[in-house]
């Protein structure tokens, strides 16, 4: 995560912090300021009653899942389980034409069976 993104998700966390107080303090009958009555508004559907900090650790946990993809490993041949492979170009796979050089794509050459693995 870049130094932006944890400076903004640190002034979240503080935000989330001061409503979670405001929320508290404004659910509790002692700290209300008495006010004269008014029509109540129509009452309208809430979508969710979530906390603003646990929507945060939410979002936190979904950006470690994105930010730290699973390791995969070597390559392995999946016909004889060979790590041995040549880079051969795939000629019929153009990925690039710049300036009169061409870029192919690649598959790999098991050198034990000749097992051909695209990448």
């Amino acid at each position: 995560m870049s130094e932006f993104e944890q400076k903004v998700l640190s002034k979240l966390e503080e935000i989330s912090q001061k409503l979670d107080k405001v929320l508290q303090a404004s659910g509790s009958p002692a700290t209300a300021a008495p006010t004269t009555p008014t029509p109540a508004p129509s009452p309208e559907p809430v979508a969710s009653t979530v906390s603003p900090s646990a929507m945060v650790e939410k979002q936190r946990a979904e950006d470690e899942k994105v930010a730290a993809p699973p390791v995969e490993g070597r390559r392995t041949c999946p016909s004889c389980g060979g790590f041995d492979f040549n880079a051969v170009e795939d000629k019929s796979q153009l990925l690039s034409a710049m300036g009169g050089i061409k870029i192919y794509a690649k598959n790999y050459v098991c050198k034990k069976c000749g097992y051909t693995m695209p990448k």
